[in-house]
């Protein structure tokens, strides 16, 4: 294998990762607000990621800049749709995780 395959090898795995490890905020997160947070970061960076790896392939300008493009358009519809649904949850009056006794004991501890 070549150097630039195993940088494309790693690169698409650590995308797929980030989108695991977003899929996993979404599950693991207790509130609207940090779900969409946890989602919309690790989407957009694995999202790079594996345009990263595309783009080292590519044998024209053009088509390296349509992916770019295409990566752009995805992270501001991502942020524009995080943006929405919080402000819809804040409309509906969807309340912040509040934290727990265990968390508050720790913080007490620390200061």
């Amino acid at each position: 294998m070549s150097l630039l395959a195993i940088l494309q090898s790693f690169l698409l795995i650590a995308g797929a990762l980030m989108f695991c490890i977003g899929s996993l905020g979404l599950i693991r997160f207790p509130d609207t607000y940090t779900r969409i947070h946890a989602l919309t970061k690790a989407d957009n960076l694995g999202l790079g990621l594996i345009v990263l790896a595309l783009i080292l392939n590519v044998e024209s300008v053009a088509l390296a800049l349509k992916l770019l493009l295409i990566w752009g358009l995805v992270m501001i519809a991502s942020a524009l749709s995080g943006h929405l649904v919080a402000w819809e949850a804040d409309e509906q009056c969807i309340p912040l995780c509040q934290p727990s006794e265990t968390e508050r004991h720790l913080e007490s501890e620390d200061e």
